[in-house]
């Protein structure tokens, strides 16, 4: 009895084989990939990721930032900058 393995000539189990380990390859990558942006995203959420939270300025720092942006004038700055160093 003589087996048909088509044009591949007996290759077209070890390219299925190697496809097949392809794609497990990079079912197993995508999962970890998708794992690792959920934990980046959660830790974002909570404030632990590398975005800077209001709590971790000091309140000069906040009013040198509202000085910056032009929010506060350079008298109410002063004053507030006298009153955080007191």
């Amino acid at each position: 009895m003589m087996w048909n393995w088509g044009e591949f000539g007996g290759w077209g189990m070890g390219f299925g084989f190697l496809f097949m380990i392809l794609f497990w390859t990079l079912v197993v990558l995508a999962i970890v990939a998708l794992v690792r942006w959920l934990m980046r995203e959660s830790q974002a959420t909570r404030g632990q990721g590398k975005q800077e939270s209001p709590r971790d300025k000091t309140p000069l720092e906040i009013v040198q930032e509202r000085y910056a942006r032009g929010e506060i004038d350079r008298e109410e700055y002063e004053q507030k900058r006298r009153d955080l160093t007191k």
